[in-house]
């Protein structure tokens, strides 16, 4: 159910795609519109989508956020959301990031799922997605919330395509079958020195189970994952804050490193 008119939407898309494109922190959008849905964050979120593809730009993935309890305890929501990647979002292996374009990044380990089959909830399971998988590659997102010091609720962290900006993927690919999904361990660098360690099984339980639910949850706009889609399935490890001048580089058992630096 909607609470804000179409213009309402429309205005909170530009406000923050803006905010995104120029790089300046906003408050968060639930303090002036106390009363919107779960809905219409989702909307903005489309509408940020719309925008962007109006301009010629392509979507070339969708990522999940907030997938492991630590990070929902962390950051105080209740359940996780998803986002789509933009093609300028890809930044190669081993590349500078260009740290003023951003606001105030993090980097979370994580991985993604190349999908074979088109999944079309609702009722998408493991097992299902897993049938679906052509591969599973390494991948680092690069978030950066719009909210000013990263403060927000969920909905407007949904609207706001859930703090997506950049991410970089590279490693080696291989099938599900051949990977132990819960146990593969990651660890991430800064600087040379470990910040970070996480396993598969902090997504969810089971790295597949955000790919289910990020089909389970686009059902609800009667909306799939088409085949030969890309899919972050979320932070296997918190999101560490990185400053201009930092390198880092992440570990994956069995399946090679991301690199990248902040310049």
């Amino acid at each position: 159910m909607n609470n804000l008119t179409k213009q309402e939407i429309a205005g909170l898309a530009e406000h923050l795609e803006s905010a995104e494109l120029q790089a300046f922190e906003v408050t968060k959008i639930t303090d002036e519109y106390p009363d919107m849905t779960y809905r219409d964050a989702f909307d903005i979120q489309w509408e940020i989508r719309r925008r962007k593809e109006a301009r010629g730009h392509k979507i070339v993935g969708m990522k999940m956020g907030l997938t492991s309890w630590a990070k929902m305890a962390q950051m105080g929501v209740e359940q996780p959301c998803y986002g789509f990647l933009a093609d300028y979002f890809a930044v190669a292996d081993g590349a500078d990031i260009e740290h003023d374009k951003l606001i105030h990044p993090k980097i979370e380990a994580e991985l993604a799922f190349v999908t074979k089959e088109p999944l079309k909830g609702p009722g998408i399971h493991i097992a299902d997605v897993l049938r679906a998988t052509d591969f599973i590659m390494p991948a680092v997102e690069i978030i950066d919330s719009r909210y000013k010091d990263f403060k927000f609720d969920l909905k407007s962290v949904i609207a706001d395509n859930s703090s997506s900006t950049r991410f970089i993927s590279g490693g080696t690919m291989a099938k599900p079958s051949d990977l132990d999904l819960k146990n593969l361990g990651v660890v991430m660098e800064i600087n040379g020195e470990v910040v970070q360690t996480g396993a598969g099984a902090a997504v969810l339980g089971h790295p597949a189970s955000s790919v289910a639910m990020l089909a389970n949850m686009l059902a609800e706009r009667d909306e799939e994952i088409p085949a030969g889609t890309f899919i972050m399935i979320g932070a296997i490890t918190a999101a560490v804050q990185v400053n201009k001048g930092d390198n880092f580089c992440v570990r994956y058992q069995g399946l090679g490193t991301v690199s990248g630096k902040f310049v």
